[in-house]
């Protein structure tokens, strides 16, 4: 039987925990745990905890954990994606998916072509749920340090304020990935549904961003950090 690990956001020491309500609601109620199973804990900051349910009630879940370790090492390539605004499933897709291929951060991006616009409390609703979204690709591809996902910027201001040793924009008429020397961080803006207007690629060149194409075909705008961040991790991470 797989070993069920989750993410808690509080710093975890070895001990006794009462875990917080939602983890507490699917150990208990979805998951059907009882005390005396075995739990593995984690809490963002690159530590591991192994532990033993201790109790489990209709109103607690508490956990004694047992066993402190180092968790699995980040890549040496830090990668900071700008993935163009999308529609629901399309955006939660990018973002489960860049989380599961390392990235450190991810900013949704406002471009001229998206067909989603966000605003207070929607918005904020909207990067909660993105968090969740990193959080469980966490839980589920055993990285133990999560993401930072961002507010979602103008395609100005990200250009304006993202800092990487290689800054690439996605585009089919360009050099391939693999004509760029090895950085040690990266930063890779990927249009939205629409794609990228030829004026925002003129943008993106003027801010610093070399254009850069992953192969003959057009690629989906939830499919391109798939394949960018997969190429990019062979070429100069963890793969």
């Amino acid at each position: 039987m797989r070993l069920s690990r989750f993410f808690i956001d509080a710093p975890l020491s070895l001990g006794q925990h009462e875990l917080p309500e939602a983890q507490a609601h699917y150990i208990g109620r979805v998951l059907r745990h009882s005390a005396g199973d075995a739990i593995q804990l984690f809490d963002g900051s690159g530590q591991e905890y192994l532990g033993e349910l201790i109790e489990v009630g209709k109103k607690a879940v508490r956990v004694e954990l047992r066993e402190q370790f180092d968790g699995q090492a980040e890549s040496p390539l830090r990668v900071h994606l700008g993935q163009g605004l999308s529609r629901g499933e399309r955006m939660d897709w990018a973002i489960q998916k860049a989380t599961e291929l390392g990235a450190s951060e991810i900013t949704p991006i406002v471009s001229e072509r998206c067909e989603v616009r966000l605003k207070d409390e929607r918005a904020d609703k909207r990067l909660a749920h993105w968090r969740q979204v990193a959080i469980s690709a966490c839980e589920q591809c055993g990285r133990s340090v999560l993401p930072v996902i961002h507010a979602p910027q103008t395609l100005a201001e990200w250009q304006a304020s993202v800092q990487a040793e290689l800054k690439l924009v996605l585009h089919p008429v360009a050099a391939p990935l693999e004509s760029h020397a090895k950085p040690q961080t990266l930063a890779f803006l990927i249009g939205p549904e629409g794609g990228l207007t030829d004026a925002e690629v003129e943008q993106a060149k003027t801010a610093g961003f070399h254009a850069a194409r992953l192969g003959p075909r057009v690629l989906r705008t939830e499919t391109a950090p798939v394949v960018a961040l997969a190429v990019a991790q062979q070429l100069w991470g963890d793969f």
